[in-house]
């Protein structure tokens, strides 16, 4: 019988171990999961696992690399054997077990929770629904609108394509070991618009210039991306990056793309 994974420090892990709140944060995405194949990241001792299998029988696919998380989970859910994977989401072609779309659940390790964010957005084509546990403060800065210090890069990117909820904040008490931050859960749905009115490349690089110098207003930090007279700026460049809309920095983008 092998024995209970050993949370690793160099992986990020927090194990939750709290019943209720693993059952809270499968049932958020079965809401919105319409029958699709649904990949669980870092599955760990398998809290969420248990009744993901239960709902989605064979839809359900597991990525994790800790081998001995693998080996535990292969041995307790040995009917979903073949589809516990040992993979990393961040560099792992999921078309290679699922040909058609996704969704994402995970208590997300918190060293690479941003690069996952990332890496959805890559998929965002595939993936209409992510649920996770983040640390609270990137939990939040993921979900915050315009005017807050806490919006930013994170924010303005995901909310270009997703609508994104702030379901609830989970105490350190409820892992093993406890993390020395509180956590949170939030949910992501894929909103309407397919692509871009704008170069998408530029996009990226205007938010992320103005948010790298946040403290200056637009019209200085974006000379690191274009320079444009003074008397040819909009209203826009006098104001700073977390003033902004995701429509106004499209509409941004879209003023400097028209200027080079």
């Amino acid at each position: 019988m092998t024995q209970p994974v050993r949370a690793k420090k160099h992986l990020g892990q927090h194990f939750l171990c709290d019943e209720n709140i693993a059952k809270k944060i499968v049932d958020a995405l079965l809401e919105c999961n319409n029958g699709t194949s649904v990949v669980e990241i870092g599955p760990g001792t398998g809290v969420l696992t248990k009744y993901l299998i239960a709902e989605l029988k064979e839809k359900f696919f597991a990525l994790d690399i800790d081998e001995e998380s693998i080996a535990y989970l292969k041995e307790h859910y040995a009917a979903a054997a073949n589809n516990i994977r040992y993979a990393d989401f961040l560099e792992y072609d999921v078309s290679k077990i699922i040909s058609g779309k996704f969704n994402v659940i995970g208590n997300f390790p918190y060293n690479i929770s941003s690069q996952i964010m990332f890496r959805v957005l890559e998929n965002r084509n595939k993936i209409d629904c992510v649920v996770g546990m983040f640390q609270k403060e990137v939990a939040q800065r993921i979900a915050e609108k315009p005017g807050s210090k806490t919006y930013g890069i994170l924010s303005v990117l995901l909310q270009a394509f997703y609508d994104i909820e702030y379901l609830f904040t989970v105490h350190e008490n409820v892992f093993s070991p406890p993390p020395k931050v509180k956590s949170a859960v939030i949910r992501l749905k894929r909103n309407a618009r397919k692509e871009l009115p704008c170069s998408e490349e530029l996009f990226i690089k205007i938010v992320k210039a103005t948010f790298n110098q946040r403290r200056k207003t637009i019209r200085n930090s974006i000379r690191a991306v274009i320079t444009i007279p003074d008397e040819q700026l909009s209203d826009l460049f006098q104001k700073r990056p977390e003033q902004l809309s995701v429509e106004q920095f499209i509409e941004l983008t879209e003023f400097v793309e028209n200027k080079q």
